[in-house]
């Protein structure tokens, strides 16, 4: 299920999925993200908190359309923050940004912790 976490007059979106990710959460995620974008946004600093996600209880076809909408919207995501606590994540989140910089010069993806939340929102809506 997804959730807004707050809602912002800037550039961000945030939002938590919990438990499960399914066809209609990926519409819903891709209904925020395009309002940004038709708000005159030309991109979108994006904070995911997944701390109570379980991966196995995601929808395949929602799983691989939301894949295809970040590789045709890529060029219109800004900073990527995810928020969790889990150590796998955040081993790959610097081999994600290592690619992530270089196609997007300027542009970051980092791992905070749950208890960062505060911080992870101060990242997206105040980028360096």
């Amino acid at each position: 299920m997804l959730e807004q976490i707050k809602t912002f007059d800037s550039n961000t979106v945030a939002f938590e999925i919990i438990d499960s990710f399914t066809e209609t959460d990926e519409k819903l995620a891709q209904k925020l993200f395009k309002e940004k974008l038709d708000s005159g946004f030309q991109t979108v600093n994006i904070l995911v908190k997944i701390d109570q996600y379980k991966i196995s209880q995601t929808e395949a076809k929602a799983f691989f359309e939301d894949i295809i909408f970040v590789i045709r919207k890529f060029k219109n995501i800004g900073n990527l923050a995810i928020v969790g606590h889990s150590k796998i994540l955040k081993a790959f989140v610097p081999i994600d940004n290592f690619f992530f910089e270089r196609i997007k010069k300027g542009k970051k993806e980092l791992y905070f912790d749950v208890s960062q939340l505060e911080e992870a929102i101060e990242f997206v809506t105040n980028p360096v």
